[in-house]
């Protein structure tokens, strides 16, 4: 077994965990911004609206890059621990996320996958609980934001629901990534039955 404790992507986990924090904070600002614009039409806040969207869309990105970055690594390491583990191609752990529908189901099971195959300190209830929360977070502040924007624009009912989802959904997958991190910084035997729930 090769020793990747040395190795576990600690700066990747670190920046995306920050950049993903600072994203859900200025998607709060964005969706007031796009709130007071909607009901307040005007050209300062229409402006105000457009300037905050853009930042939180560069913020978004960045985050996002760290994090599939972080999980390409994660993966990586976890081949590395477990060799005769069968994880997902690298090419598939990243484009899952953007496959219209698939990135509903897949990427979950890919964060699992990896959980798992990283470190027999998996702890199947608590750690796969984790990732079903950060997941159901994330999902339903997705599936809040549709309605909002299509059924109910401009209603702040909605906007708090969702922006919680999205604090929510951001500190959960903090502690996933620093699990992941965590555990994998700990090299031990990993079992093939670790990989067969």
């Amino acid at each position: 077994m090769t020793n990747t404790a040395r190795r576990a992507p600690w700066i990747l986990a670190r920046s995306a965990q920050v950049a993903i924090a600072v994203a859900a904070v200025a998607d709060v600002f964005r969706a007031v911004a796009v709130r007071d614009q909607h009901v307040h039409r005007t050209d300062r806040s229409s402006h105000e609206s457009g300037v905050v969207s853009m930042v939180f869309v560069y913020l978004m990105t960045l985050a996002i890059v760290l994090f599939l970055v972080w999980l390409a690594r994660s993966r990586r390491n976890a081949l590395e621990l477990s060799p005769q583990t069968s994880l997902s191609s690298r090419g598939w752990t990243i484009g899952a996320w953007f496959v219209p529908g698939v990135n509903f189901v897949v990427p979950r099971r890919l964060v699992l996958d990896i959980g798992r195959a990283g470190s027999a300190e998996w702890e199947q209830k608590r750690d796969t609980a984790l990732v079903n929360l950060w997941w159901g977070a994330w999902i339903t502040h997705a599936l809040v934001l549709m309605v909002a924007v299509r059924a109910a624009p401009g209603s702040m009912a909605l906007l708090v629901v969702a922006e919680a989802l999205m604090i929510a959904a951001a500190v959960l997958v903090g502690l996933v990534i620093e699990r992941i991190t965590t555990l994998q910084s700990q090299p031990s035997e990993v079992s093939d039955t670790r990989i067969s729930a």
